[in-house]
């Protein structure tokens, strides 16, 4: 489908020659000599941005006055938060936030035909891309039958999903899938989708360039900016309204520049450098804003590195970590089989545009750090946040003093060395270093006795997710671990659980050309799947002997992957410490099998003449990883790879499904059913109306993240989800997961607010979706939001700080929805969060000079806002709090609707509704 453009105004549009191309294209140094302002001195990441002003400006919902806006934004020294209408080119999904896409997407063709309109006008105008990968779970694993066994187990769980999505790939245009076991979708995107520089016919029929963009269902959309493709993830429900015309409303964003100097010494990895990244920029605090990296120290971060820390921009905070286009871009586009003209032409546009990165390069930034890349150390970060930052000569001390708080009942933080110290020393087989009162210990029956069990064994060691499986330095580098360790006799210990997903074929094709996959195969890293696996929550059940132990004995389990979260509940029920490391490290934890080991400074294990190993006998140099992956990563094995990514393999093609305009709902499916959400909708919008005598469904406290209000993993038959399933005959095993089953809002609903570690504080140490029903009594968040909503009462929540922090995933929005909650207040709100409460019509405000402690408050409360009728976007709002003695309260808050569109939104009961009705309307002024 030709893209649409504004206008092709002579004095912004050029015409660009490169080699044999000729292309026109909207020119930043055109519009600065039409008078439209300055912009040279723009970061690259922000004339991304205008160009896209340039290219849409139509005097109504692009106006001049928002191209001027760019050039303001740099003489105010980087701050302008101009309202803006952005029209990414394209859009990303996985199979978890896509599912419920393409159903909400039915559930429109369902509704505009009940509003009149025609179905067909429920088309995606912009490219979609869905890759399913999130669904393959660990079910097998440490043998050469696991990915084949957990491909099988894959399709049984799910060929209801798949069905469904083959159906959607029929009946709506633009949309394509790449089908299970192709890799994960931000890994594909980098390795093939992606191309920096976009052409496309426009509406005249004339080749048009422009820089690549994207929004995507997944809050690790972002590793695309190592690419120089400006993309970021979004909930589904905003995704949906971008794919069907609908510009994104957003403010000119704020720019951190993030210095790089130096280079990274011996024995450092690019995940140690991340995590460091992560660290500085959530200390600096970068929510709702682009940061973007600069400096001389780029010529020294290969690209596969600049992925790793733009993938981890949700771990920070940012809408995205940006690097702009300079020479390593264009080696790697060669590298990764992209056409040679395609490659010609970013190098062309990149210089011509002004978005190429020239030495000394140091546009104007609202603010700057910076980071010596020599003083980076060998790290990890947990037990719970990517941003607990452990340096690794501290990880055993560190987590020591995890075990002595939560045994002591407080919340000790990762960097709390120094508030307990153990005795050290290598464990002994049955004592724990430390003192014996803060450590729990069982015992697992095997055939030839026992083995122990205790606070800090590590049960899962799993490489796993984009953010690492993308780097070819740490898989190779992965894997020279793995063949050292089995050179000396060493192996993993037989209580973990140990996996390898990469995030794509080409992964696998390396590590064979360079005989790396035997080694990794001995030690149990034996191939799994290609998806997110362990880093989305399927890292598939623990023996049961070993969860038996865990949860018998009241054990602090541990979980190391190479992930980019770690946030409770999210990998495994049976694990509480989850820490995240370089795949390399991964290896050498699976070795030791316990957290309580210094692995900095004791041995590893013995050789077979029974003499120490330690990680330093075992860890490959840069320069081995460095010659390993310039044999062996190569442009052909890019080009065999992803040749037929669309056609899938036997069993995908096998996958049967109708040929229909709108989808015939089963109505036996638990997988995918019609939504309630455009069911008897009305031709006209309603208005905002006051909150009055809303009771408390939970009050939450700080880093509340998304997998805490709608978690991914697993779950039991005595969760309300569970018990759903269960009276329609499905059994525990085949409940799959909560992320498998978005299709379906009866499930979801049941999950909101379900996640094993969340905390309601209206509750004294309960973990788990609890709150206090309107009889007073203790039950669970979905049986008291129903109860409320028989009796006709609004809800609210309460939180902290950093509230929906994590994933993209719109079903945190869409279950808060559904429970009947219609305001959500807290201290501050992450990004995409906030975006999709508004998107669901759910409102957030946040608190002014007062806080849920400050207040004091139970549960037993009412709350009441005032003067919703005319509020205006970041409005100040009366808010009257009646306490359970009948004392009342009032405060103010922010209300967080920041823009007039999400005003609209909001009045229409969310965006898509605003979107069903504004199409049904053209539909009908075309037959009038």
């Amino acid at each position: 489908m030709p893209i649409k453009v504004g206008h092709d105004s002579a004095k912004t549009r050029k015409t660009l020659t490169s080699g044999d191309q000729s292309v026109a294209y909207y020119s930043i140094p055109a519009a600065e000599e039409a008078g439209l302002g300055t912009f040279s001195r723009l970061p690259a990441a922000l004339k991304v941005v205008l160009e896209n002003m340039l290219r849409y400006e139509d005097g109504k919902t692009v106006t001049t006055d928002d191209i001027k806006a760019f050039s303001e934004w740099a003489d105010k020294g980087g701050k302008n938060p101009r309202e803006i209408a952005y029209r990414p080119a394209r859009v990303l999904m996985q199979d978890f936030t896509g599912v419920p896409a393409v159903v909400d997407l039915a559930a429109m063709r369902d509704g505009i035909k009940e509003l009149g309109g025609d179905a067909q006008q429920i088309n995606p105008l912009n490219p979609v891309d869905l890759v399913i990968d999130h669904s393959v779970m660990i079910d097998e694993f440490g043998n050469p039958r696991a990915f084949q066994m957990n491909v099988d187990r894959e399709y049984e769980r799910n060929i209801e999903r798949y069905t469904f999505l083959k159906w959607g790939q029929k009946a709506f245009n633009n949309f394509r899938v790449v089908p299970p076991g192709t890799g994960i979708c931000h890994q594909v995107n980098l390795e093939y989708l992606g191309q920096t520089v976009w052409t496309d016919e426009d509406q005249n029929g004339d080749q048009v360039a422009y820089p690549d963009t994207l929004v995507g269902t997944d809050s690790h959309t972002t590793m695309i900016n190592g690419l120089a493709v400006l993309g970021w993830g979004v909930g589904g429900i905003e995704a949906e309204a971008a794919m069907l015309g609908q510009p994104i409303s957003m403010l000119i964003p704020e720019v951190i520049g993030f210095k790089l100097t130096g280079a990274m010494k011996e024995g450092t990895t690019a995940t140690d450098l991340v995590l460091k990244v992560v660290q500085m920029l959530r200390e600096k605090g970068v929510v709702g804003k682009f940061v973007e990296f600069y400096g001389d120290g780029l010529d020294n971060v290969p690209l596969a590195d600049r992925a790793t820390i733009g993938n981890m921009a949700p771990e920070y905070g940012a809408t995205c970590g940006f690097f702009p286009v300079d020479a390593e871009t264009l080696k790697y586009l060669e590298l990764t089989g992209r056409d040679k003209d395609r490659i010609a032409l970013v190098e062309a546009y990149a210089k011509e545009n002004g978005m190429w990165r020239e030495p000394g390069y140091e546009p104007v930034y609202t603010d700057t750090l910076e980071l010596d890349m020599s003083d980076v150390v060998p790290a990890i970060s947990g037990p719970k946040r990517p941003q607990d930052h452990i340096a690794l000569t501290e990880a055993a001390k560190s987590f020591r003093a995890y075990v002595k708080g939560q045994r002591d009942g407080e919340d000790v933080s990762a960097n709390a060395e120094g508030r307990w110290e153990g005795e050290g020393g290598q464990p002994e087989p049955v004592d724990i270093p430390g003192d014996e009162g803060h450590h729990k210990r069982g015992f697992v029956p095997t055939e030839d006795g026992h083995y122990q069990l205790h606070d800090g064994s590590i049960v899962i060691s799993s490489i796993t997710s984009c953010t690492n499986t993308s780097n070819p330095y740490v898989m190779i580098g992965a894997g020279l671990v793995a063949k050292k360790a089995r050179e000396k006799g060493l192996n993993r210990k037989p209580w973990v659980k140990t996996s390898l997903a990469p995030g794509s074929q080409v992964v696998s094709a390396y590590l064979e050309a360079s005989n790396l996959q035997d080694d990794l195969d001995a030690i149990g890293f034996n191939l799994v799947g290609y998806g997110c696996t362990t880093c989305i929550g399927n890292s598939g059940p623990l023996a049961p002997e070993i969860s038996k132990c865990i949860n018998d004995n009241d054990l602090i389990g541990v979980s190391v992957l190479s992930g980019n979260r770690n946030f409770e509940g999210r990998i495994s029920p049976d694990v509480r410490a989850n820490y995240l490391a370089s795949p390399p490290l991964v290896v050498a934890y699976a070795l030791v099998g316990d957290m309580n080991v210094d692995i900095w400074t004791e041995p590893l294990g013995q050789d077979q003449q029974g003499n120490d190993v330690y990680l330093k006998d075992i860890w490959p140099t840069q320069k081995e990883i460095a010659d390993l992956v310039e044999q062996t990563v190569t442009r052909e094995s890019f080009q065999e790879k992803y040749a037929d990514v669309f056609k899938g393999d036997e069993k995908w093609q096998a996958v049967e499904t109708t040929d229909s305009e709108t989808y015939d709902w089963p109505p036996s499916s638990t997988y995918v059913q019609n939504p309630p959400y455009f069911q008897g909708m009305s031709k006209e919008p309603g208005t905002i109306s006051s909150i009055e005598g809303a009771r408390v469904l939970a009050i939450l406290g700080d880093m509340v993240t998304t997998d805490h209000i709608s978690p991914a993993g697993s779950f039991k038959e005595t969760t309300p989800a569970g018990k759903y399933l269960v009276d329609r005959q499905v059994p525990p095993r085949e409940f799959n997961s909560y992320g498998s089953r978005r299709g379906n809002h009866e499930v979801m609903m049941r999950g909101t607010f379900a996640n094993i570690r969340i905390k309601n504080e209206m509750l004294d140490g309960v973990e788990g979706g609890y709150t206090l029903g309107p009889d007073g009594e203790q039950t669970t968040i979905f049986d008291a939001a129903m109860a409320y909503q028989e009796q006709g009462t609004p809800l609210v929540v309460f939180g902290g700080e950093q509230y929906g922090a994590g994933s993209s995933r719109d079903w945190a929005a869409k279950g808060t929805n559904l429970l009947g909650v219609k305001a959500v207040i807290a201290e501050n709100f992450e990004r995409i969060h906030r975006s999709n409460l508004v998107g669901m019509g759910v409102i957030p405000f946040e608190f002014i000079g007062e806080d849920r402690k400050s207040l004091g408050l139970k549960g037993d409360e009412q709350v009441s806002i005032k003067g919703l009728e005319d509020v205006k976007p970041q409005d100040e709002v009366d808010c009257t709090i009646t306490y359970g003695d009948g004392s009342t309260k009032e405060i103010k808050l922010k209300c967080r609707i920041d823009t007039a569109i999400e005003k609209e939104y909001v009045e229409h009961g969310g965006v898509l509704h605003y979107v069903l009705r504004d199409l049904a309307s053209r539909k009908a002024v075309a037959a009038e």
